[in-house]
Order: C-alpha cells, then sequence, then structure tokens
C-alpha cells in the first residue's frame, strides 16, 4: 500500500515519527513535503496529497498540522477525497470503519506520541465495513456532483 505523507511547519517535527510507524507496517510512504520547518502555507501540502490519493486507487494519505483542522478542510476540497481529522484511537478507527476516509488528519500540538500509535494502529487494522456505511459513503461522494450542478 503506498501512503503519502505531508505537513505544514506545525506538524514537521512528528512526520518523520509517522513515517516510520507506517514503514513498520509495510507501508510504501511517499513523504511530499515540506523539508524542513520553515513556515509554510498547509493548503499547499493539503492538495499535494489529496491530489496524489485521488490519482491512486487504493492509496492513502496522511496530513499533520498544528491542529489537523485545515489540513482535513483543504484536503476535502479535492474531489474523490474523504480526510478525516481525527484525535485518538476511536474516531480512527470510526474514520476508516464507517466513513472509508482515505487520508488521515491530525494535529502535532493536540495528540501525542502515544497518542499517534495508537491512531496510526486503529487507521491500520481497521477495515471499511461497508454495508449500510457504503450507502452512506456513496452519499457522501455525491455531493460533489451536487456542488458542481450549482456552479460551485
Amino acid at each position: 500500500m503506498r501512503l503519502y505523507i505531508a505537513s505544514d511547519h506545525a506538524g514537521f517535527h512528528v512526520k518523520e515519527f509517522v513515517k516510520g510507524l507506517f514503514t513498520e507496517r509495510g507501508y510504501e510512504v511517499v513523504d511530499l513535503g515540506p523539508e524542513s520547518d520553515d513556515r509554510v502555507d498547509y493548503p499547499d501540502f493539503a492538495a499535494k496529497v489529496a491530489r496524489a490519493v485521488a490519482q491512486e486507487e487504493g492509496s492513502q494519505g496522511v496530513l499533520i498540522c498544528g491542529t489537523g483542522i485545515g489540513m482535513s478542510i483543504a484536503a476535502n476540497k479535492i474531489r474523490g477525497i474523504r480526510a478525516a481529522e481525527v484525535h485518538d484511537y476511536y474516531t480512527a478507527q470510526m474514520a476508516r470503519a464507517h466513513n472509508d476516509a482515505n487520508i488521515l488528519c491530525f494535529g502535532e500540538r493536540v495528540v501525542g506520541k502515544g497518542v499517534i500509535e495508537s491512531i496510526v494502529e486503529a487507521w491500520c487494522s481497521t477495515p471499511f465495513e461497508g454495508g449500510r456505511h457504503a450507502q452512506r459513503v456513496e452519499k457522501i461522494m455525491a455531493l460533489e456532483s451536487e456542488g458542481e450542478r450549482d456552479g460551485n
């Protein structure tokens, strides 16, 4: 499985740690930046990861900023993306099981390394449940087309 990862300056320091967690679980990790903790704009990096995930079926992404909120908002603007901002094991588990999220977002300033380890564990070990949740995910994805019809 290929995993695209990026951060902004506020998530830069934990990015290497997260890359290691996914590599240990057999993921091919592709780092899309940044290369330092110099100030950058998070929408630029959210777009890089979201576009890569949207173009490569079966891939996933991780975005890290100060809170995870800005990254998730920006990534969700890209067609085909279901980016979930999570803050613990349960929210990561539900993002995969019920929402078939394809991008994991969280904040370096919000969660510590122990919580990040549990988030990654939940993300990696939880499959999409399908069933009634598949219908709901289809409705979410249909909203993209609805926005286009409305001129958005």
